[in-house]
């Protein structure tokens, strides 16, 4: 079986390639400092997924959604937002989207909704908890502070590789992410959030101490903007 891949376009905007389809998290490319491609580059997408409807995490969410004819993934309310904004109905994922706790099934793959700590104008901030094809589980936290509740997360699922903020300012930091990392009980992760502008981290030096001085058996994934990796169950 194929590897899946993971990449990074920056800032909040992951990419998921399996075997069997694409799908995207919070797609900002245009006027997204860290993206390396436009979002014309993404030809094929079988689904999108947005946390919230900041406008840094919607992105290009409608555009795309017009483009690929991929189906859109977000909270009740915020997806009623992206269908005023222009994202057919029958596209949404039940017509409405779905809510916090909530798991759909996606051709061949589990997304469970989960809370996050944010701010949103429609709906509420959350993240997403994804259970591929072959088992491979990942967590995208969406723009969040760090809550207790990741530890029930941790006892609930097998993470593999959690994508946390890091950047500080507008979410958790890289000693709040470590701490979380603890709480998850993730085997990887991979810090987003950080970079994009002057005021956030500027790397992931800061992560790697405080995962040392948390005593965390997390390892350290990083990617910089346009770099793919592969994830696969071991």
């Amino acid at each position: 079986m194929a590897n899946n891949t993971l990449t990074w376009h920056g800032h909040a905007n992951f990419q998921i390639a399996t075997p069997n389809l694409n799908l995207i998290i919070d797609p900002w490319f245009e006027g997204n400092p860290s993206a390396c491609i436009g979002f014309d580059a993404c030809e094929t997408m079988d689904l999108i997924l947005v946390t919230h409807d900041h406008a840094d995490h919607t992105g290009q969410a409608v555009e795309m959604a017009n483009k690929t004819g991929a189906n859109v993934g977000a909270i009740v309310g915020t997806a009623q937002k992206l269908i005023q904004d222009g994202v057919p109905e029958d596209q949404i994922i039940n017509g409405i989207g779905f809510n916090i706790g909530g798991t759909v099934e996606f051709q061949g793959i589990n997304i469970t909704m989960v809370q996050a700590f944010h701010s949103s104008e429609s709906g509420a901030p959350a993240g997403y908890i994804i259970t591929l094809e072959d088992g491979y589980c990942l967590y995208h936290a969406g723009d969040t502070g760090i809550f207790s509740s990741m530890e029930l997360f941790g006892q609930l699922y097998d993470i593999d590789l959690a994508i946390l903020p890091t950047g500080g300012i507008f979410t958790m930091d890289s000693r709040h992410a470590a701490l979380a990392c603890k709480m998850l009980n993730c085997k990887e992760v991979v810090p987003m959030h950080w970079g994009s502008f002057p005021i956030l981290e500027q790397d992931t030096a800061k992560l790697q101490q405080e995962l040392q001085k948390a005593e965390s058996n997390t390892k350290l994934r990083e990617l910089q903007p346009g770099q793919s990796i592969e994830i696969q169950k071991g």
